[in-house]
């Protein structure tokens, strides 16, 4: 299969490099880390040792292939959409954090499959990204239901030696992804702990406080999504990768915008819509958003008269 993964940091270069140890692979990033992939390779180390040989672009403009995978920031949403607007592929599958699909299907005429993945990626250098832990990718319908795309999808995964389910129940997957992502990325990147320190702390309380609350969401958009479902699919994840630093946690160490309003936001947008109340989530949200205008890394807001109060 012709894969092109658009948004190569260390998620899509891991996700791509895996893919094209048996797939025609091309991965659209950003340099030096694009240029050093073009000129050595791509190397993955950690969980999964390999080196491959993928395409390496940072166009990613009048491209066509069978599949486009997204992995871009969340907020980078549009322009992989507009990028890919411009090429032509059969199907493309955002393996994003939040509530992106929607977007993708605004723009884009192929068809739009929804996607996970809990593989555990860490950027290390230019042409090297490490596996921090083996998961799984699993890809589906974006209304549930079988579909013949999702299933080629699929086995084009399988075939790479991921760990790949094809679900029918996309639409409660993707709540309880965000569950996740609630639970984890705002406590975690708040206390600066990993994963696994950030549930069995204080943290915890909070963590799983937001991931009922999306289940509560998750209820009143009329799926079935569990309070008790919710905090399990968060502490199973906390386990899994109890050493690892969530991505939002990363990106606040290192002074970087993260990605609260496609994970809270989403959460608080649909809450408002469905009259749910969200307190934990809203605290996490305003929290971050005011860490983030205080470095000066959130558009639109004035980093300079902020620091100066």
């Amino acid at each position: 299969m012709e894969v092109l993964v658009y948004g190569a940091g260390a998620l899509g270069s891991l996700v791509g490099g895996l893919l094209a140890r048996v797939h025609e692979v091309t991965l659209v990033g950003r340099d030096p880390h694009m240029r050093r992939v073009r000129q050595d390779g791509l190397r993955i180390d950690g969980e999964v040792d390999a080196r491959v040989h993928p395409r390496a672009l940072t166009d990613g403009t009048h491209r066509s292939a069978d599949l486009a995978v997204v992995t871009t920031k969340a907020y980078d949403t549009d322009a992989a959409a507009r990028a890919l607007a411009t090429g032509e592929y059969d199907a493309v599958c955002s393996l994003q954090n939040g509530f992106t699909e929607e977007r993708l299907v605004a723009a884009l005429d192929p068809t739009v499959l929804a996607g996970t993945a809990s593989y555990g990626a860490r950027f290390v250098e230019p042409g090297r990204v490490t596996c921090t832990g083996i998961g799984e990718v699993v890809v589906g319908a974006l209304s549930g239901g079988d579909d013949p795309l999702a299933e080629r999808v699929g086995n084009a995964f399988d075939e790479a030696g991921i760990e790949t389910i094809v679900a029918a129940d996309m639409p409660r997957r993707r709540y309880e992804k965000l569950a996740v992502n609630a639970g984890i990325n705002g406590p975690s990147a708040l206390a600066r702990l990993s994963n696994g320190r950030t549930l069995d702390g204080p943290g915890g309380e909070a963590a799983r406080e937001a991931a009922r609350e999306v289940a509560r969401v998750a209820r009143a958009d009329g799926i079935g999504l569990g309070d008790d479902e919710a905090v399990a699919a968060v502490e199973r994840v906390a386990a899994d990768t109890a050493a690892n630093r969530s991505s939002m946690c990363e990106d606040v160490t290192a002074g970087r915008r993260t990605e609260v309003d496609a994970i809270y936001g989403a959460a608080t947008e649909r809450a408002d819509r469905f009259s749910v109340s969200a307190p934990t989530c809203r605290t996490i949200a305003s929290l971050i958003r005011g860490w983030e205008v205080g470095a000066g890394v959130r558009p639109g807001a004035d980093a300079d008269e902020t620091r100066s109060e």
